[in-house]
């Protein structure tokens, strides 16, 4: 009998949704035993945000700083798995804090050396460097990587921002204001993402997974969309230094934060606009230069 575990953090229940949906092939099948693991903080982070909780979470997920999460059960940490499929979201350009805690701790090493694992992201839309980041984690573990979906939402990305924050902030997945198209990863492609599933199932029974990437990729798991990550690029350089100073000055922490906020919201709707037509203008010529091995980086693991 093969054995998998879901790993996941949720707050909103979306990335819930996700794993279960792709472990449906899983459940069907009387040769695998599954196990689910829900990644629980000592502190617990609130749902819905307020504003100033949010933005206070900023410097040290960008700064990967761990915190105390609870231990996983007995079984989970005693039994070899054949197969790990972790899922994660994505906060402020890396992986979350409950993630990155998980990942950075002991137990993380314990369950993951040596073991093939399929990670999942479930994000708005810039998912490409915090799956980088991930990827070094997985590695200081001796894990195994060996497949990556990438579910997003994939309504325009300064609608996305209006739409994400009328979620993070309400605590309803709903249509904003009553005229955007609701936030996160669409209920159909939430309820589809068996199909992922049954791929990496078939590749766990064979007990091989060369080529599932491709696979996965074939049946739609990366959107790699250039213009998303070059602002992911762009915004992982400004927000070091953001996280930086903000953490280097911790009795001045609050207006930082504040002016942090402003900047966000400039970027997105002032920067963003213009790199977006220049980058597009030039598209040509970046593309042999810099998308096409971008694509193939993402698209791969």
């Amino acid at each position: 009998m093969k054995r998998v575990l879901f790993i996941y953090f949720s707050q909103s229940g979306q990335l819930e949704e996700i794993a279960k949906s792709i472990a449906k092939p899983f459940f069907d099948d009387a040769s695998i035993a599954v196990d689910f693991y829900e990644i629980k903080m000592v502190h617990r982070f609130p749902f819905p945000w307020t504003s100033d909780a949010f933005f206070n979470t900023f410097p040290e997920t960008f700064a990967q700083i761990p915190e105390e999460i609870h231990p996983p059960a007995n079984h989970v940490l005693d039994t070899p798995y054949d197969l790990v499929v972790l899922h994660y979201q994505v906060w402020y350009l890396s992986p979350s804090i409950p993630i990155n805690s998980f990942l950075k701790s002991n137990y993380a090493k314990k369950i993951l050396a040596n073991t093939p694992v399929v990670t999942v992201s479930g994000s708005r839309n810039m998912w490409a460097l915090a799956q980088d980041k991930v990827k070094v984690l997985l590695q200081q573990n001796e894990a195994l990587l060996v497949g990556n979906i990438a579910l997003t939402d994939r309504h325009h990305n300064l609608v996305s921002v209006i739409t994400i924050v009328d979620w993070m902030f309400s605590g309803k997945k709903r249509k904003a204001y009553g005229v955007f198209p609701k936030p996160g990863v669409s209920e159909k492609e939430i309820q589809t993402a068996d199909k992922y599933g049954k791929v990496v199932l078939t590749c766990l029974k064979k007990g091989i997974f060369e080529g599932l990437q491709k696979q996965l990729v074939q049946e739609g798991a990366i959107d790699y969309r250039f213009f998303l990550v070059s602002m992911d690029q762009k915004g992982n350089r400004m927000f070091k230094i953001w996280s930086s100073l903000i953490l280097r000055n911790p009795r001045k922490r609050k207006r930082l934060i504040s002016l942090f906020k402003y900047y966000v919201v400039f970027a997105i709707y002032g920067i963003s606009p213009i790199v977006y037509l220049i980058e597009l203008f030039l598209y040509p010529l970046l593309y042999f230069l810099k998308y096409r091995r971008e694509r193939q980086h993402y698209e791969g693991i």
